[in-house]
């Protein structure tokens, strides 16, 4: 199998097979993060599908400065920040609005919690909620984050530090 960076520099040359060969190599795991985040299947597919075609628009002219994965966590993390900023409204679950399920279902409680998290998260500053996601729902090293942010490792580290804090003061509140 051929590397990234020969496959975008086909895809460039107008081999669209090439781009086919990315979409099916990395379609799995973008869905997958944005499921961590949505706990919606079709959700996730549909933000998945956007990644795609931006990537689909913009690979034309990748410059190829960084690791294609590093691009694409970035595409991942902006569409996430976008999703969760303009979907606030719709985090707001009130806890009458949970469907009785019985006493014995604790998955109810537990998709209930994931969404208050993620609400919490939406409610951060840009680069705190950027760091939040990537550590959570990538679970990728501060190394990894500043490469892809552009801030520095210990900027990551702050950042997390920061944001971890404001969400332990808002789901305690709550």
């Amino acid at each position: 199998m051929q590397n990234d960076h020969d496959l975008i520099r086909k895809y460039q040359e107008g081999h669209s097979a090439a781009f086919d060969e990315l979409v099916k190599k990395y379609l799995s795991d973008t869905i997958g993060f944005f499921y961590n985040i949505t706990t919606d299947q079709m959700t996730s597919e549909d933000l998945a599908q956007d990644v795609f075609l931006k990537l689909h628009k913009h690979l034309k002219t990748f410059r190829f400065e960084s690791k294609f994965r590093t691009y694409l966590y970035r595409v991942n993390v902006n569409t996430a920040n976008s999703w969760l900023t303009r979907n606030k409204w719709k985090n707001f679950l009130h806890i009458d609005q949970i469907p009785d399920r019985g006493e014995n279902d604790t998955n109810v409680e537990d998709e209930w919690r994931k969404t208050e998290l993620w609400n919490a998260i939406s409610l951060l500053p840009k680069k705190q909620r950027t760091v939040m996601i990537m550590r959570i729902a990538l679970e990728l090293p501060y190394k990894e984050i500043s490469e892809i942010t552009g801030i520095t490792e210990g900027a990551a580290k702050v950042n997390y530090h920061h944001g971890l804090n404001r969400l332990k003061e808002k789901l305690e509140y709550e």
